[in-house]
Formats: C-alpha cells, sequence, structure tokens
C-alpha cells in the first residue's frame, strides 16, 4: 500500500502550513501567514472536488499524527491545441514541500509519482513547474528538463 494519498478538505489547513514551509525555504526566512486563513475557505472547496483541473497528494507524517509530511499540488490547464499537442492540456507543478524533519525519505518523490500519473490520466502532455536549485536533482531525475521559452509576468 502506497504512503502517498489524495489530500481531503480536512488536510487544508497542513496543507497551507506545508506550502508556508515551501515558501519560507525559498526565501530563506520566515514569512507573512495571515493569508493562510483567508486561503483556507477556498483550499477547502478545491480538495473537495475530485474530478476537478486541481489536484494535491500528501503523505501523513509518521511520528505526528493529524499532520503531514509532504506535499505536492499541481492543476491541469488547457491551452489550444497545436501540432505535437492537439489536446491542449498542460499539467503545473505549484507546492512541493516537506516538512524539515521528515526530508530524504522519499516522500515528496512519491507524491511527483501520484500528481505525474494524475496529470497522464487526463490528458496532459506534459508538466511544467519552476524548479529550487535544491530541488532540481530530484526533477532531473523524474525526466524533467530546463525549458528555454521565456516567462514573463504581470501583477493584477
Amino acid at each position: 500500500m502506497s504512503l502517498v494519498r489524495r489530500a481531503l478538505p480536512e488536510d487544508a489547513a497542513e496543507v497551507l502550513r506545508l506550502r508556508q514551509v515551501m515558501i519560507d525555504s525559498l526565501a530563506r526566512t520566515a514569512g507573512a501567514t495571515q493569508w493562510i486563513g483567508e486561503a483556507l475557505p477556498t483550499l477547502r472547496a478545491r480538495l473537495a472536488e475530485p474530478q476537478g483541473d486541481f489536484a494535491a497528494f500528501v503523505v501523513d507524517h509518521p511520528e505526528r499524527p493529524g499532520t503531514l509530511a509532504a506535499l505536492v499540488a499541481g492543476t491541469l490547464e488547457y491551452r489550444i491545441g497545436r501540432a505535437g499537442h492537439p489536446h491542449g492540456m498542460i499539467g503545473y507543478v505549484f507546492s512541493v514541500a516537506t516538512d524539515p524533519d521528515a526530508r530524504r525519505r522519499g516522500y515528496a518523490r512519491a507524491c511527483m509519482a501520484e500528481l505525474l500519473d494524475w496529470c497522464r490520466e487526463r490528458g496532459a502532455s506534459h508538466v511544467m513547474l519552476t524548479a529550487s536549485a535544491d530541488a532540481e536533482p530530484m526533477y532531473t531525475a523524474l525526466g524533467f528538463t530546463r525549458d528555454s521559452d521565456p516567462s514573463m509576468r504581470l501583477y493584477l
């Protein structure tokens, strides 16, 4: 039996806690957490939609009942098809986090494998993510490559 399971609405607070762990590790400092209370109802609703375009896979912490050890979350997005990608479905991974005391046990990799299977089952032709330098070896081992397509952003 797999350690990985699909996150449920009752996991929402822990999912957000692990997302903050990821954000803090990227910033190398503790950040603001007041956003978590505002995000909780929306995340609970999204986790309650098992057929939707969002999924989170988690591992329960083996030493701390009621907490999560690892999280991988992502979405599917439709874009108009093109040659080599006629159905237009793309996967995006945007949250990969492991509790600091549960690292180096393969939990994030196992969660990532489940998310990639979820994307494949729903017809995604490829999956995109932004990798930190620390995580890049894991993604490379899973088959991810650097993308040369430039990215731009506008905050609204």
